[in-house]
């Protein structure tokens, strides 16, 4: 049984408009795969597999938080999900589902909504709850994890990804991923918002969730290849599980 939510304890005003509106300015190039969004291009497939190996998607009702232009929605939903996209940035929303029409994609909707209103709306009603490279671009974090949980049936999986905070992560993620290697536009990332996996742990503990599994995500320059391992000093993964007794 999915416990009550109160109403109150939710906000949907957890956002800030210049992060909107530094994706809305690049939304049509979100499929583009030699864009400013090729990063995600090529890590999707290696976070699309690392789900799938702890919660197989086939069957599963999942809900993608700060879906984007929908590149983790639409690979989702093609491994049999039923997949809910939510964002606040209209113009990705309507990339998003231009490309679902485009690409035959079945099991794939979204919606313009924050994650604080949709688990006032829909609490307990999901199998997975995904929400990846977003933390970091909301000024409250901690209250999208609570949504997260709240989202996320009793024994359910919630994952989560983003970057640490610590001088390496600064290093390779803003002075060499905006700067030098051009991975990504500039200003992306703000130091000061990255986040160090014992306070997204913390967040995950407070809000009835237990942490199962950490991966890290490296990129290396020489190779132009990304990979997922055990060094968690920049990017990181996190799954998350909800207790059956919750």
């Amino acid at each position: 049984m999915s416990t009550p939510t109160n109403s109150a304890q939710f906000s949907s005003s957890n956002v800030d408009p210049a992060e909107l509106a530094k994706f809305s300015e690049l939304a049509h190039r979100w499929w583009d795969t030699e864009s400013e969004f090729k990063p995600l291009h090529q890590i999707n497939p290696l976070r699309l597999a690392w789900i799938q190996t702890l919660a197989p998607l086939a069957g599963k009702k999942v809900v993608d938080i700060g879906c984007g232009g929908g590149i983790l929605s639409d690979a989702m939903a093609r491994q049999g999900a039923e997949v809910l996209g939510a964002d606040l940035a209209v113009k990705s929303l309507k990339v998003a589902q231009l490309h679902a029409l485009e690409a035959g994609t079945q099991g794939v909707q979204y919606r313009e909504i924050s994650a604080e209103d949709l688990a006032q709306e829909q609490a307990g009603q999901y199998d997975v709850v995904t929400c990846m490279e977003m933390l970091e671009h909301v000024p409250d974090p901690s209250s999208v994890v609570k949504a997260c949980s709240a989202l996320v049936k009793p024994g359910g999986w919630v994952f989560f990804s983003t970057l640490n905070r610590n001088p390496k992560s600064f290093l390779f993620a803003v002075v060499g991923a905006e700067y030098i290697l051009n991975l990504l536009p500039k200003g992306t990332h703000e130091y000061a918002r990255m986040i160090k996996p014992s306070e997204l742990a913390d967040w995950v503990r407070a809000n009835g969730l237990n942490v199962m599994h950490m991966k890290g995500m490296t990129y290396n320059p020489f190779t132009r290849h990304y990979a997922l391992g055990t060094d968690t000093d920049v990017n990181y993964l996190m799954a998350t599980q909800k207790p059956l007794n919750n």
